[in-house]
């Protein structure tokens, strides 16, 4: 599966699709193939504010527990309430119905310095 071109990829493995301010994030294909079974996702609350490089939640597997960053600054403004009740939408639609988290984002350049989807896909092949 080819990473979808209208987003950014960082080598922590997540997207990020930028829409005006707001920033849509979720991991990509090479992560849920490396993860395996997806059995809870926790993203940090609506209004919570998120720096550079930090976290915005964490995904469990039957393999591991691993954060989720977001390389730009900003705050949560919803949260894929599907995934509570149905976390395999993480590993059945990574770039679709399995998002994770969208945010409003106060700085888009750090943006820039992420993988476009060939990079991606030729660093990291499936």
């Amino acid at each position: 599966m080819a990473s979808p071109t209208d987003r950014r990829y960082a080598e922590t493995h997540e997207w990020h699709l930028l829409e005006g301010d707001i920033l849509t994030m979720g991991l990509t294909a090479y992560a849920v193939n490396e993860l395996t079974d997806i059995t809870y996702v926790e993203m940090y609350e609506v209004g919570t504010e998120v720096s550079a490089g930090g976290p915005v939640g964490e995904i469990e597997s039957v393999k591991t527990t691993s954060d989720v960053y977001c390389v730009c600054p900003g705050r949560v403004i919803e949260v894929n309430e599907n995934l509570a009740d149905d976390p395999s939408l993480v590993n059945n639609d990574p770039f679709g119905a399995g998002w994770l988290v969208k945010l409003q984002v106060t700085d888009t350049a750090p943006l820039d310095a992420l993988m476009d989807a060939a990079a991606y896909d030729e660093q990291f092949p499936l």
